[in-house]
């Protein structure tokens, strides 16, 4: 697999796009998903990113999204969300990216209110449709993990029993370490992902919160989970995903000390390519 990262590791730390990306490819990085706002984004941006990867000979694998109206109680919402990610999915085929990750909702008032069914189902429906806009253009959809208690994809066996109910080729599953790790998951579980994981996210965590720090910061013990992820033997790529560093000012560091550990880290296990 390709070892890449998400860009909003250093956008969020106030460096331009453009030298992020330098940063990126400098420190050694295979590929690169790309973190952005497909509705209202400027030619100017597109043609940034474009230019700026096909120089640096640096690939975009994947562009994630957050679209938790997809399962919204409001039509109006759901069809919202779904130009939305359409237009998501025209910028990953301008840029050449394999996928668009996709950050689905939670069910929403404890459950209680609305029939979890419902949501679910709005979930798979709205799903299906974006597949097929997917398949024309030739990307995936690589479906989030969240590790919160009300979160619709919160654990490996509700990602399997999603994917295979939508039941769509371009409708496949992400795997994020930390999210497995404060979900409780053991890397034995990842064998029901079998020929449904297209993408992996990495990053550690303290084993009780969100965090996304680089490997070794935290708990996680990540040689079981990409022994696991060797098995499956996914054509696809592991990014690192870094949120909000302690300290903007040492961002490079903080990104540098990041690749140096998954780069080991993948290295033990004979999976990067």
């Amino acid at each position: 697999m390709k070892l890449g990262i998400i860009n909003s590791a250093f956008h969020q730390a106030g460096v331009d796009t453009a030298t992020g990306l330098k940063h990126i490819a400098r420190i050694g990085f295979d590929a690169v998903d790309v973190f952005t706002e497909a509705v209202g984004i400027s030619k100017k941006e597109v043609s940034l990113v474009a230019n700026t990867t096909a120089k640096l000979e640096l690939p975009i694998v994947s562009l994630p999204v957050v679209a938790v109206g997809l399962i919204d109680l409001n039509e109006p919402v759901r069809e919202f969300h779904i130009e939305r990610c359409q237009k998501f999915i025209d910028l990953a085929k301008i840029w050449g990216a394999k996928n668009i990750l996709l950050v689905l909702g939670e069910y929403i008032w404890q459950r209680e209110v609305i029939p979890p069914e419902e949501q679910w189902k709005w979930g798979l429906e709205t799903c299906r449709r974006l597949g097929d806009y997917a398949d024309k253009r030739k990307i995936d959809i690589a479906l989030e993990l969240e590790p919160f208690r009300l979160s619709l994809l919160n654990n490996v066996r509700e990602m399997a029993r999603f994917v295979d109910e939508c039941d769509h080729p371009r409708v496949r599953a992400n795997i994020d370490i930390s999210h497995l790790v404060l979900s409780d998951t053991s890397p034995t579980e990842l064998k029901r992902l079998k020929g449904k994981a297209i993408h992996v996210h990495l990053s550690d965590c303290d084993g009780k919160v969100h965090g996304d720090l680089p490997p070794g910061r935290g708990v996680v013990k990540f040689a079981p989970y990409l022994q696991a992820i060797k098995e499956l033997d996914i054509d696809g790529a592991v990014s690192i995903e870094l949120e909000y560093a302690p300290d903007p000012s040492k961002i490079v560091e903080w990104v540098e000390e990041a690749y140096r550990e998954t780069a080991r880290l993948m290295e033990l296990t004979g999976l990067r390519d």
